[in-house]
């Protein structure tokens, strides 16, 4: 791997904005707008509210209100956002060897599927229905 660099955020982002085109499109409509944003950890608030030992135990974060808890009559209802953070996804790329595009596409789902209150086996379906 010498002379190789890791992957930007940028080109994480890329491999999100493509597995997002491949989830299907019954729940793509219902996701309304979401902002994916890729940071290379979380941050310090993120870390002690969440109770981390390190920084590379999260992969991803969802953040804002599930939609089984939103309501019409919420004054500010917000942009949902998906945090993906790039440097423990690309050390579980390593340590797996699993394909980069497969890890981002499993850390996206898993995080739609917080939004939607889905359980483990739903966001399976999703994933295998890609």
């Amino acid at each position: 791997m010498k002379g190789k660099c890791a992957p930007s955020a940028r080109e994480i982002e890329a491999l999100a904005q493509e597995a997002l085109a491949t989830i299907p499109e019954t729940v793509r409509r219902q996701l309304g707008p979401l902002v994916i944003r890729v940071e290379d950890f979380p941050d310090e608030e993120t870390e002690a509210a969440m109770e981390l030992e390190s920084p590379f135990d999260l992969l991803g974060l969802y953040r804002g209100v599930a939609l089984p808890h939103k309501s019409v009559s919420d004054p500010r209802p917000g942009i949902d956002m998906i945090f993906l953070y790039r440097r423990p996804i690309l050390d579980y790329w390593c340590e797996t060897g699993e394909d980069l595009a497969a890890v981002v596409r499993h850390v996206l789902i898993h995080e739609i599927g917080h939004h939607f209150g889905f359980s483990d086996e739903d966001m399976e379906r999703i994933e295998t229905a890609g």
